[in-house]
C-alpha cells in the first residue's frame, strides 16, 4: 500500500489518566477513566477518541460512495458507538454505525451504507477483530 498520509499521536502520563497529542499540535486532551468503569470521568477516553474517527472516517466514505453513485445525500450522520468490555485474558471492543440519511429512501440507504463499509479505512482495519453493527435509521 501507497502511504499517503500518517497521524502521529503521542499518549504520556498514565495510560488511560494520562494525555495525548498530535504532532501537529491539532489535538491535545486529558484522558480519564469513564465513571461507568469505576474511573472520575471528567475527560476524553480512548474509546471516544475511536468513535469519532470512526464516525468522521465513515460519514466521509458514506459521501464518496454517494457522490459514485450519483445520489443526494441531503442531510446525513453517522454516529459511532464503540464499548469495552472483557475479552479472554484481557480487553475487546465493539463497534455499531447508526447513519442517518432521512432525505435517501431505505432500499438505497442501506446499499449505500454496506458499501461505505467495504471502503472506508476504519471499517477495513476492523474487518475480521471487531463485529461491526451497521444501522441505518428509520426516515422520520
Amino acid at each position: 500500500m501507497k502511504v499517503l498520509y500518517t497521524a502521529r499521536a503521542t499518549a504520556t502520563g498514565e495510560g488511560r489518566s494520562g494525555a495525548v497529542a498530535t504532532d501537529d499540535g491539532l489535538l491535545k486532551a486529558n484522558l480519564a477513566v469513564p465513571a461507568d468503569l469505576g474511573g472520575p470521568g471528567g475527560a476524553t477516553n480512548p474509546e471516544q477518541l475511536f468513535a469519532a474517527g470512526y464516525a468522521a472516517c465513515f460519514h466521509s466514505a458514506l459521501q464518496t460512495v454517494a457522490r459514485r453513485a450519483k445520489v443526494e445525500l441531503g442531510a446525513s450522520e453517522v454516529t459511532a458507538e464503540v464499548g469495552i468490555g472483557p475479552s479472554g485474558p484481557g480487553y475487546g471492543l465493539t463497534a455499531a454505525l447508526v447513519v442517518s440519511l432521512p432525505d435517501v429512501p431505505r432500499e438505497i440507504a442501506e446499499d449505500l451504507v454496506a458499501k461505505a463499509h467495504q471502503v472506508c479505512p476504519y471499517s477495513n482495519a476492523t474487518r475480521g477483530n471487531i463485529d461491526v453493527a451497521l444501522t441505518v435509521k428509520e426516515n422520520r
